[in-house]
Formats: C-alpha cells, structure tokens, sequence
C-alpha cells in the first residue's frame, strides 16, 4: 500500500505552490489534487478486483478459441454444440469457430460434451462423446469431427448472428446481420432474371410476435461464389421506411398468411407473372381459405387474384371441409414427350399439374390432379420411407429427377431424417432412397432443392430446410439457429450414390 501511495504520488504532481496571499486558492488546489489521487486509486483498486474475477475484460484478453473442422475435407462446420457439464451451450457459427470466455472456465479443466447432428467424435470408455480442455485467454484448439452421413452441412442461411462466435475474435467483422433473427420455410423463383425468395413467420429482435405474411427479398440466381463453407448470403430485402424487411402478402382475414407454389409463368403477351398460392391460418393450424394472389411490380406486394375455398363455405355441405387440389408446394416445369410444357406442382411428388402459362394458372378448370407415390424403397431395398415434405428437379449430371424429402417418422427424430431418391419420371417411379442428412431429435422440415445455385453438369447438389425444436420430444432450442434455414451440400458423384 506504501508502494501504491508513492507511485500515485509520482503519477499525479502535486499542484504548483501558491505565492503569499493566496492561501485559499492553495488549499483548493491540493484538496484537488489529492482527490484526484484518491479516484484514481479507486479506479486502480477496481481494475485489480476485476482482474481476480474476469482477467480477459479487464486486459481486453481474446477469448478461447475452438475451430470445428470436418476430419475429412478440412471444412468448418456450423451447428456443433459442446456443453458444460453445468450446462453452457457453446456453437459454432458459419466459420465453425466457438469463442469461450466464462470466468469460471478459464484456466480450469473442463468437460465438453459434442452434438453434431450427423458430425461426430469417437465415444470414451464410458460412452460418452466429448473432449477435455482448458480454455485460456487468447488460446486455440481445433476439434476434428467426423461425418457420418454424405449430407455436408455448409451453413445458416438466415438469422442473427451468423458470425458471431468469430466476431467476438475480430474476426468477419464486415459482415453486418440483415435484421431478422429468424424465419420459416422458404419458397423461390427465378423472375426476370433474378431469384425471388419468400419466407413464412419471421421472427425480430423487438417483440416475441414477429412478421406473419410472408417477407421477400431477391439475389442473383446464383448467389454462392462458392460452395464450401464458411457461408455468406446476402439478401436485397423488400423493406419498411426504416429499412428492415417487411411483409409483402398480407391478405384479408385474421391469422397470417402463407404463401407457397411460387412460380413465373407468361402471360398471352409473354410477360412473366409472378404468381403464388395463398392460405389464411387460424391457431393452431388450420387453414380457413386459401386462394391464388399476384405479384405487383408497382407496390412489390402480392395483391388476391382469387378465392379457392373457404372453410364456412364447404362446413355446411356432405362432402369434405378441406381445401380442394390446388397449386401450392414447390412448382417444377417438364416438357412432355410431345414437346409440350407443363409446370408440377407437389411436396415432394407432384400432385397437380395445369399448363406453363399464367392463364392455365389462373384457370381452376385446366388442372390436372396426380397421384403421388406414398412411399420410396431404400437402395438397399429392406424398408420403405415415408415421405413428409419436400421438392424435387431434373439433375443433369444424373440424367435423373432427384427428390429431397423429410422422412415422416423417423429414427432419430419425427421429422429430422432426410432422404435423396432419384427417378426418370417427375411423376415417377421413385426409387434408390438413401440417407444424407439426420438431426438426432430436432426436426429440418420443408427441405428446398436449389438447382439453379449451381452449372448445369455439376455433381453438387445444394438444399436448405428449416431446422427446428418444432415437432420435436422436448428439444431445448438451438441458441441462433432454431427457426432457421441451414444449406446442405450433397455430392453426387460419391459412392454412396452409385449403381450397387
């Protein structure tokens, strides 16, 4: 403490002392001084104590730094948790980078149990998967990882925070979040030259009860400058005054509106229309109308074309109360063998299909109903998987119509596995069903082929779902990622695709 009071002595000089007559002014200008003084102990004390506690704020020491890497391509992966076992949560982000700085864990040696939904390490004597390691600050580990599925996750497409592990290391610091923090199932639609998103209920920072008619944004069709991760997707959102994203398809009626079927078709003239599908949703889930809507160059809004149904219309009559075959899920175009050019709607397998014209669209009495295949035999032909949701495309490099669906019932969750089929038909017959993405007990529904990310001939197949503690066995949420939509890269040139 002596040592203290001399070196603050030192650092702070006393005031000048004053010439006779001036007395007061001298008195006040050492009771400054030594107030000064005093401060500056406090502060120094204070600095000394939060050191003791936390030395990494006091210094502006990094934290620790973890590096998840795929063992065998040398990629990043996101969405790997590791867990304390007094239960703090840590996961990577898009750079699969994990920045931990909890006071209680630096320079101690601690247990971190690891989740990879599809990623992971060899288990212990005891069963357990994890690793040990003693966070200090400004320290690095890299934890390799193994796939286990041919599903390679490249990343979160959407959300808050998608580098925010790395940028609390000084890391993508340019990267700027786009004011959403969540949102679900996506629909697309090449448009004039661009492609045309849309997303469901979309969650902000400012209240828990967020956007419900759907919101918009554009990118080039092919918006990837590469296909490996880390991942970074910029959208040109359809914003409000203030600049965040809004809705575009609010219908009349309560309860929010869903949009799906998301199509550009020509019109007689040959202009493209933007066009979609349209239900009222009332809680839980129950749909009470659904129609056909527009898009509208001028006020960039879906305006109502049509009504399709209504629930109180059909509740008063013998037949069904559920909406009639309409052109909603994710469209597709095929030309017939006669050259002829239909669009397919279905989710996954068609189910209704009218000709590619806005016209034949907008004309109930011109579609055609399908009948989709309920099931996909696995490849090695010992079980049938039951589709839930999900799209298919032509694949050139296959030559084959390729299907990515969720399986309905799942092992490892209800609606978390997900299945690649192929067929020479887009009505089918599907077949060669194989396993490429799981999530044990967490649910990717709604997965959305993007064949336009990629050229034409290419092996590598791109696909996005919303990945979600929704319709799961008590899933404690995913910090950032619940409610998400994450891209999955398959490569079809792998073993696991080839003729046995």
């Amino acid at each position: 403490m002596v040592f203290l009071n001399r070196y603050l002595l030192n650092f702070v000089p006393p005031p000048t002392t004053a010439t006779s007559g001036h007395g007061f002014r001298e008195g006040v200008l050492i009771r400054r001084w030594r107030l000064k003084r005093m401060n500056f102990f406090v502060l120094l004390l204070t600095a000394a104590l939060l050191w003791a506690v936390h030395p990494t704020s006091v210094l502006g020491g990094e934290p620790f730094r973890i590096n998840v890497i795929d063992s065998g391509s040398g990629w990043p992966v996101p969405l790997v948790e590791l867990k304390t076992v007094h239960h703090i949560r840590f996961v990577s982000d898009n750079a699969g980078v994990i920045a931990i700085d909890l006071p209680e864990l630096i320079g101690v040696e601690t247990w971190f149990s690891v989740e990879g939904h599809g990623y992971e390490i060899p288990v212990d004597g005891f069963g357990f998967r994890g690793l040990r390691a003693t966070p200090v600050s400004g320290g690095e580990l890299t934890l390799r990882v193994d796939r286990t599925l041919p599903g390679k996750r490249l990343g979160r497409l959407t959300g808050g925070g998608l580098f925010a592990e790395s940028q609390r290391l000084g890391l993508y610091s340019e990267w700027r979040d786009q004011g959403i923090l969540g949102c679900d199932s996506v629909q697309t639609a090449v448009h004039r030259g661009k492609l045309y998103w849309a997303w469901g209920d979309t969650q902000v920072a400012r209240y828990p009860l967020g956007l419900f008619h759907m919101i918009s944004g554009t990118t080039a069709i092919q918006p990837l400058q590469s296909f490996e991760p880390p991942l970074q997707l910029r959208y040109d959102y359809f914003v409000d005054q203030g600049g965040q994203p809004r809705v575009v398809a609010q219908m009349p009626g309560d309860g929010p509106t869903w949009l799906s079927g998301y199509v550009s078709l020509p019109d007689e003239t040959g202009k493209q229309r933007l066009v979609g599908t349209y239900v009222k949703v009332q809680p839980p889930l129950t749909v009470y109308e659904t129609g056909l809507c527009i898009w509208d160059d001028q006020s960039q809004r879906f305006q109502k074309d049509q009504v399709l149904w209504t629930k109180s219309e059909q509740s008063s009559q013998s037949f069904s109360s559920t909406p009639p075959p309409c052109p909603d899920g994710h469209p597709l175009f095929w030309d017939d063998e006669s050259g002829k050019r239909w669009v397919l709607f279905g989710d996954p397998f068609p189910r209704l299909r009218c000709e590619a014209t806005f016209e034949a669209w907008r004309n109930p009495s011109s579609w055609k109903t399908l009948e989709p295949q309920s099931s996909v035999p696995t490849v090695a032909g010992n079980e049938e998987i039951v589709p839930h949701r999900g799209s298919i495309a032509w694949n050139a490099y296959r030559k084959k119509w390729v299907a990515i669906f969720t399986q309905l019932h799942g092992k490892s969750s209800e609606l978390g596995e997900i299945w690649y089929a192929e067929s020479d038909l887009p009505t089918g017959r599907w077949q060669r069903a194989v396993h490429v993405v799981t999530h044990r007990n967490y649910t990717f529904y709604n997965p959305r082929l993007h064949p336009e990310f990629t050229p034409s001939a290419s092996p590598i197949l791109l696909f996005e779902g919303t990945y979600t503690k929704e319709f799961a066995n008590h899933a404690e949420a995913t910090p950032r990622f619940d409610y998400n939509q994450v891209l999955y890269r398959l490569d079809l040139d792998g073993a696991e695709f080839q003729p046995k």
